[in-house]
């Protein structure tokens, strides 16, 4: 084969640009989250660039062997809500029982796909209260947005209106553009350290994991539902939503074995993508459906080299943002993903309740027993949902058609979240063949 002939078939323009946005997307909707997070645990410079690097290895290496393994476009992504969870969930948490809490969800999820509990895991847990549990954990982002606005309003504004318009003009590049009119805004008003920005290679730390039975409950549990409420369910939708019935249980048992061993370095959380997992499966991406996979191939590529081999570049332009910007990217990162969960938590009537408690004590904050509110939040909803609908003559309800926790992967095109949701209702009306792989 003529090496001009081989470079179309293995880099194909619509294939390498699809990948290649994805990883823009993914990293500039929801990398701030990310710093967020870490900062709640108190890792400095270096931890906080191993985190980017752990995390941008996981991402590339499952999404490079997922997809050539399956000849499929299978994105995989950092869990966004599962930052956001534990940007409130960690605070004042050492390092290392952060990490052993990673270990737990990431344990979890292993053996989710193993033994194939995904399904049912997933079919035990209402959907209306994984998203209550979702939206509440990320009502404090989106309040920050504007509650930054009373003492940072020069650098804050400038974001949301960017966003708002980038979002009727370029929806995908929404958050993007809101991050630039940030850094320019932050800049002028001599907030934004540039002279700390360098090119920085990402280097691994070692933190040794040190397992707290309250944080592994108040934090690891809640971030083992939440992923795979919000990102592996979705994200499976998405992908059958293509036209790819892949096998569910290895995927998800894949994640979570390369997040079981780079959790010491900072990967909190790895998945399926659902929202930037769109852009490699569509047409856009190939117009052959079996060379879609080499989309996924090249963004993966770009995972690596972007977070595992310069993570720390990253770490330092993040560092060098002043707290206002990055909550207010941060805040109009996670705008889709609220109002999907939101959307999705009150859907099922009868479960409207209960969805209203979990949500209410997740955004309590409280913490009980020295375990947070995440895990009170879920309980209460559970307990709500098992009274209300053991009143005699108490409509059960259905789930929400085409309900799901929120829109992620790596993060996330604001406005792709209705595309998600007709991704979950066309997975739901074509089931798999593999009965012990149906998603519910």
């Amino acid at each position: 084969m003529r090496p001009a002939v081989l470079l179309r078939s293995a880099a194909p323009l619509s294939a390498v640009t699809a990948g290649l946005v994805t990883v823009l997307v993914g990293v500039t909707s929801s990398a701030a989250v990310v710093l967020t997070a870490a900062r709640a645990a108190g890792a400095d410079q270096a931890e906080l660039a191993s985190w980017m690097c752990a995390l941008g290895v996981g991402v590339g290496a499952t999404g490079i062997g997922l997809s050539l393994r399956y000849r499929a476009p299978v994105v995989t992504a950092w869990s966004t809500p599962g930052a956001a969870l534990l940007a409130t969930g960690l605070a004042g948490v050492p390092m290392g029982k952060a990490v052993g809490a990673f270990l737990v969800s990431a344990v979890l999820i292993l053996l989710s796909g193993v033994t194939g509990w995904f399904a049912r895991a997933m079919a035990s847990i209402p959907v209306s209260l994984a998203s209550a549990l979702l939206a509440g954990v990320l009502l404090e982002f989106g309040t920050g947005l504007f509650r930054e606005m009373h003492g940072g309003f020069a650098v804050t504004f400038p974001v949301f209106a960017a966003y708002l318009l980038a979002r009727r003009l370029l929806p995908r590049y929404a958050v993007l553009a809101g991050l630039l009119a940030g850094i320019v805004a932050a800049a002028l008003a001599g907030r934004f350290d540039a002279v700390s920005v360098s090119l920085t290679p990402a280097a691994p730390v070692w933190t040794t994991p040190r397992f707290d039975p309250r944080i592994a409950l108040g934090v690891g549990v809640p971030l083992f539902v939440v992923t795979m409420a919000s990102q592996n369910l979705p994200g499976v939708a998405v992908l059958r939503g293509n036209g790819y019935d892949l096998p569910v249980s290895p995927l998800v048992g894949w994640t979570g074995a390369a997040n079981a061993v780079l959790a010491p370095f900072g990967a909190f959380g790895l998945n399926l993508a659902a929202i930037t997992a769109a852009i490699c499966a569509g047409e856009d991406a190939h117009p052959d459906r079996g060379r879609r996979y080499v989309a996924a191939v090249w963004a993966g590529c770009g995972y690596l080299v972007c977070l595992g081999l310069f993570g720390g570049t990253l770490g330092t332009l993040l560092t060098a943002m002043p707290q206002e910007l990055v909550l207010g990217v941060a805040g109009v990162g996670l705008l889709s993903t609220i109002g999907g969960a939101l959307h999705s938590a009150l859907a099922d009537d009868g479960g409207r309740e209960a969805a209203v408690v979990a949500f209410l004590a997740t955004a309590s904050g409280v913490t009980l027993l020295g375990v947070g509110s995440a895990f009170w939040g879920l309980a209460a909803g559970a307990l709500t949902l098992l009274a209300t609908r053991a009143r005699p003559g108490w409509p059960r309800g259905r789930r929400g058609a085409g309900g799901h926790p929120g829109a992620g992967g790596a993060g996330g095109a604001p406005g792709e979240g209705a595309e998600a949701a007709r991704a979950v209702d066309a997975a739901a009306r074509q089931p798999p063949t593999e009965p012990e792989n149906r998603v519910r």
